[in-house]
């Protein structure tokens, strides 16, 4: 049986030139789908911290380097740590260049009076929907000592932070320098992300149960520290939504050095930083 004959495939240049025509279309057209819009937590994002080296202040500056250092730079964010001057009036050099490209603020500061130009840089950014992270002293971070009140009008206060911000008070201390225990909050959400691998239970705050209560009425609840014979138990961590762009808000009453040194505590800010910096859409868990 003879198999019949096939002539040799050839191609010509009118062919040659409506091949190129067909893959310069498709190319085109997977150019214009848009890609899956990225957030600040997955390409790196830039985050200032502001702290204060202060007797007072629980080594913040150390503990905040240290945080960049080992968690968020190894994790792709650029991270900007503002010192603040230790001596009355408090003075951050860098702030109001570094805000307006801020994705997130830290703030690990104690009664700091700022340039007004400053705190208006803050508020800028919360304006605009950015997100903050408060750390132990932030819940007084802008109230001046009562030994100490503003006289220079370029200087401000900012007491309404506490309450309007953070969502919480600044009322003392359940216990003066006393350790307390940490669990879950009743009011917690289950498997928030915001505790994925943190056990409460293992950590422990070593210094100074503070009063924040009552929480604001859209405060999310996440930790409660319990001080032995020291009624009632206060909460300790939470998240909560700021003005009319909903900035997203996280903090904690915990930051002593001791508490800085565990895992579990790190783990959780590690968390809330991921958290604060994702898009709107994401779970608000």
């Amino acid at each position: 049986m003879r198999l019949p004959k096939y002539s040799q495939f050839t191609i010509s240049a009118f062919d040659m030139k409506t091949l190129r025509s067909t893959w310069f279309v498709l190319f085109a057209f997977v150019c214009l789908i848009p890609a899956h819009p990225s957030t600040a937590a997955e390409d790196g994002a830039r985050v200032v911290i502001m702290a204060v080296e202060d007797p007072n202040n629980y080594d913040a500056v150390n503990s905040m380097r240290d945080f960049a250092d080992t968690e968020l730079r190894p994790l792709g964010h650029h991270v900007d740590l503002l010192e603040g001057n230790q001596t009355l009036p408090t003075d951050f050099p860098g702030l109001v260049e570094a805000m307006p490209t801020a994705d997130l603020l830290i703030v690990f500061v104690r009664r700091a009076t700022l340039p007004k130009a400053q705190l208006d840089a803050i508020r800028k950014h919360l304006a605009a929907g950015k997100p903050l992270l408060g750390i132990r002293t932030a819940n007084h971070g802008f109230v001046p000592p009562g030994s100490a009140p503003i006289t220079d009008s370029r200087l401000a206060a900012w007491p309404e932070f506490t309450p309007d911000v953070l969502g919480g008070q600044n009322t003392g201390y359940e216990t003066k320098s006393m350790p307390y225990s940490v669990s879950l909050h009743p009011q917690a959400p289950k498997n928030s992300q915001l505790l994925a691998g943190v056990k409460p239970e293992r950590i422990r705050g070593y210094q100074s149960l503070y009063k924040v209560l009552p929480l604001a009425e859209d405060a999310t609840p996440l930790l409660l520290g319990t001080a032995a014979g020291h009624p009632p138990a206060q909460p300790i961590a939470w998240t909560r939504r700021h003005g009319e762009k909903r900035a997203r808000i996280f903090y904690t009453s915990l930051g002593a050095p001791q508490d800085m040194q565990l895992a579990d505590l790190r783990r959780l800010l590690v968390n809330a930083v991921k958290w604060t910096l994702e898009s709107d859409e994401a779970d608000d868990r």
